[in-house]
């Protein structure tokens, strides 16, 4: 199974990836992680575009290929690479389930991000103008909405765990 995590910076979508994928013993794919390598890296790239996007979905596809579950972490703020996603998916002939975190209190989203601090060495940090002009293209399809506000990070695995045996059937 793929689960494709989405949401913006500071909504739990890294804290809740790594929860459910210690919970069922899954493949986590953070593409801040890939993309930061990259940023490391000899090549040294001013911007990574779709190179960290496009590394997950590789890697994604080669664990899902050996049977792994997968869980994919990151902004998906466009339809492309929700739509990426769902190739990977299609192509490994496996379900998918699309989860969209977010944080419903808008004060407690942001003294998230202005509180937060980096677990990746040289990962710029954001600032609360940063999310607030990302663009986030609004999801087009179904898809599993978990409100992060006011609830643990045990509380938002467990509702995500429940809501998997419904939604595998979805490809």
């Amino acid at each position: 199974m793929l689960i494709v995590l989405g949401g913006l910076p500071g909504t739990g979508k890294t804290t809740i990836a790594r929860e459910l994928a210690r919970a069922m013993d899954a493949v986590l794919v953070r593409i801040d992680s890939i993309e930061q390598a990259i940023r490391e890296s000899r090549l040294s790239p001013e911007s990574v575009e779709d190179a960290g996007y496009r590394a997950g979905y590789a890697l994604a596809e080669d664990n899902l290929r050996l049977g792994r579950t997968v869980i994919a972490d990151s902004v998906n703020s466009l339809s492309i690479t929700r739509d990426a996603w769902l190739r990977v998916a299609n192509r490994t002939q496996v379900a998918v389930v699309e989860v969209e975190i977010e944080c419903s209190d808008s004060t407690e989203h942001r003294r998230r991000v202005e509180d937060r601090f980096g677990d990746l060495p040289g990962l710029p940090a954001l600032t609360w103008q940063d999310v607030l002009e990302r663009e986030y293209q609004p999801w087009q399809r179904d898809h599993l909405v978990i409100d992060t506000a006011g609830r643990t990070v045990e509380q938002c695995v467990s509702l995500l765990r429940a809501a998997l045996p419904a939604a595998t059937g979805v490809v």
